[in-house]
């Protein structure tokens, strides 16, 4: 961890912006899911175990630049003040006069959520005036949200240029150890698992793992370019033409490292997506009228075999149409085998987290990463501005 953090910050009688990702799902002006709320809990608790004040900001979903009352952070507010257990107002705005004099009359041990930073189109363009108001409500920066690290955004980027030091909080901390764990010193073998609809979403990610882990194994409709790569004929399996040259590099590459990349040797297959039940089928034997919405159980035991043989593993992305019940199973039971695997695991992606869930092994994952984007661009190896913007640990 070469970043300054929240615990190297003197807090005491100071007021620090945090920075969260409080995107939580609503429904019927209530939070339906706290579990980002919850992540940035240890973080706030720190702050005001250590005498200070809390200037609390986060975006709400998609507002078009503008202020939308559907996306208002208040039910967010709400959740939050009984987790806390103590008050959780909610600014007028993110900026302005007003706001200005909550945030200076706060004292130690107090929190002011700002309203949400999206209804400033100035936030996603990286403003830097937007960004120096946001500064000025606070003493010191302190970044959590891990999960929108991959965003140039005013709060992330541009505020650190006017308000210092600029250190990771308790999450982001987490995050980037678990995550650079597996990049930098990984325990060996390090196996991969990669799912999802598209090579398109994956492409920078298969040819930078390529270069890291000992074993990758393939599965979702991401798979079905690959074994076309190959030469075989899968029905109407989603295939993305465009990308079969792609692919068939990656195999070629992976050959060359001595890369084990596997990919399934069956599926369970369907007329489409509503269809009740589906059958599994060798590779070779999908029916031209019908596609693969699954691993089948053969490929279920060779991935489960890889899988125990390691002990470093990274999943992200399903094995099928998980959201689908009878084309779920393959996801479930990958999830259990990472699970009893005997290995260091990191997972990361909603449809991921969901699969751990429903198998009910979460609590045998090695770390759960609340980041989608962020955490497949640090993966890919790419820079992200939020954790690029934080202060150097001396």
């Amino acid at each position: 961890m070469s970043k300054l953090t929240i615990e190297h910050l003197p807090l005491a009688g100071r007021r620090v912006f945090v920075r969260a990702d409080l995107n939580a799902p609503l429904e019927d002006g209530a939070v339906a899911d706290d579990t980002r709320l919850r992540a940035v809990l240890p973080t706030l608790r720190f702050a005001f175990d250590h005498g200070a004040a809390v200037v609390l900001a986060s975006h709400l979903g998609r507002p078009k630049g503008g202020p939308d009352p559907k996306l208002s952070l208040r039910p967010v507010a709400e959740r939050l003040g009984a987790l806390l257990e103590r008050p959780v107002p909610l600014a007028p705005d993110c900026v302005g006069e007003a706001t200005r004099a909550q945030a200076q009359a706060l004292k130690a041990g107090e929190v002011l959520l700002l309203e949400n930073l999206r209804f400033h189109a100035e936030e996603e363009k990286n403003d830097d005036g937007f960004a120096r108001q946001l500064a000025e409500l606070a003493d010191c920066y302190v970044d959590d949200a891990f999960a929108a690290a991959h965003r140039a955004h005013a709060s992330i980027d541009a505020i650190t240029r006017h308000l210092q030091p600029a250190a990771a909080g308790l999450l982001m901390q987490q995050e980037l150890s678990a995550l650079g764990h597996i990049l930098e010193a990984p325990a060996r073998p390090l196996v991969a698992v990669l799912g999802g609809a598209k090579v398109s979403d994956k492409v920078a990610l298969v040819e930078h793992l390529i270069g890291k882990v000992d074993a990758l194994l393939i599965g979702g409709g991401m798979a079905f370019t690959f074994l076309r790569a190959l030469g075989h004929a899968v029905g109407r399996s989603l295939v993305e033409a465009e990308r079969i040259d792609t692919a068939r590099a990656a195999l070629e590459a992976a050959r060359r490292r001595g890369v084990q990349l596997t990919l399934p040797v069956d599926a369970v297959v369907a007329d489409g997506l509503d269809s009740a039940a589906g059958r599994p089928v060798g590779i070779r034997e999908i029916p031209e009228t019908q596609m693969g919405l699954d691993i089948g159980p053969r490929t279920v035991e060779r991935f489960t075999a890889v899988l125990a043989t390691a002990k470093t593993i990274v999943w992200n992305g399903p094995m099928g149409v998980f959201e689908k019940r009878p084309f779920a199973a393959g996801t479930v039971a990958i999830a259990r085998a990472v699970a009893d695997a005997p290995a260091f695991s990191v997972i990361g992606g909603g449809d991921t987290i969901a699969a751990v869930n429903a198998a009910g092994v979460s609590d045998k994952i090695g770390y759960i990463s609340t980041a989608g984007g962020a955490f497949l661009e640090f993966l890919e190896g790419r820079t992200l501005p939020g954790v690029a913007a934080l202060t150097e640990a001396a």
